[in-house]
């Protein structure tokens, strides 16, 4: 994809390195968050502490200040792990800046979401509607959202509760490594569908799924919920084209595209972590009807041809 030297959107959120503050304790996805599926399923970050052990890192850091040793000031720093440099963002904030390579996925997936908030603003533009563009928050390791607490094994995901996307950084090793899921299409691929669930909150169809999937049986929810992450698929295709209409696309885009969606299909998931599959336990789709959807989404560039809730998918 063609990308340097486009404009950066303005909407991105360093975490990296300030921690999970704030914000409901729990799994996300039980709180209306959606996921891109990563090596593990969501689990809680972090864990409580027995008394004992809590009196113990008390004694330990009056101990070592006694000496001259701020432990807290250096876990602030970050300089227990030597030091690290910074820059000034929009806001006028310091974020942290990591290894050269995280610095060009950060710029990489701030040109993306630039990308994704110009397609967007015209399709709602041209229907007379305003579309509230989204926040992507980056992070490392853990992080506190509206929908709860995250840990890296999440995946990326989108919570509806504060219309933010969220990406820890060493995501996309993993994608590229575990499944196999190369190429920087592929990677933006992973956003536009992220930035297709705020679209669906946009327009109605994430609050309705969540007030619907309280009275649904798991099974039922799963099945509601395939629908939902394939039309985020066909939204992320929708990007695609446009992307394709302003000669940003290389050869071979499209194609990564696609076989991440297939690597990331249910079935194929399941048949590399179990060996074998179970259907009713799908909450994404299978590789075939992902990777479909996007190239729906992709050949049509409309929102219309992305009605997943009606009829076979």
């Amino acid at each position: 994809m063609e990308w340097k030297g486009r404009r950066q959107s303005s909407n991105v959120e360093d975490q990296r390195g300030a921690g999970p503050s704030g914000g409901m304790r729990g799994n996300p996805f039980g709180r209306g968050g959606f996921r891109m599926p990563g090596g593990g399923g969501p689990r809680r970050a972090g864990g409580g502490m027995s008394i004992g052990t809590i009196v113990l890192l008390v004694v330990v850091y009056f101990g070592l200040k006694m000496v001259g040793i701020d432990l807290l000031q250096l876990m602030d720093g970050g300089q227990m792990s030597g030091p690290s440099s910074s820059y000034e963002q929009s806001d006028g904030s310091q974020a942290p800046q990591g290894t050269a390579q995280e610095e060009e996925t950060k710029a990489f997936m701030s040109t993306v979401l630039a990308e994704t908030e110009d397609t967007w603003n015209g399709i709602f533009q041209a229907e007379g509607e305003t579309y509230q563009e989204p926040k992507l928050v980056l992070f490392r390791d853990s992080v506190s959202s509206a929908c709860g607490m995250a840990s890296s094994a999440t995946g990326p995901f989108y919570c509806p509760g504060d219309s933010k996307v969220y990406l820890d950084m060493q995501f996309f090793d993993e994608l590229a490594r575990k499944f196999n899921a190369t190429g920087d299409f592929a990677q933006a691929y992973v956003l536009a569908h992220e930035v297709g669930h705020h679209v669906q909150n946009l327009i109605g169809v994430l609050p309705k799924f969540n007030q619907a999937r309280q009275s649904m049986s798991e099974a039922e929810a799963n099945a509601m919920s395939v629908r939902v992450e394939l039309q985020a698929d066909c939204f992320a295709g929708i990007w695609g084209k446009y992307t394709e209409q302003k000669g940003l696309l290389e050869q071979g885009d499209v194609e990564e595209a696609l076989n991440a969606a297939t690597q990331i299909g249910d079935d194929t998931l399941q048949k590399r972590t179990q060996g074998y599959v179970v259907p009713e336990s799908f909450n994404h789709g299978t590789s075939a009807q992902r990777a479909k959807w996007f190239k729906r989404g992709y050949d049509s560039g409309k929102m219309a041809s992305c009605d997943t809730f009606s009829g076979n998918i």
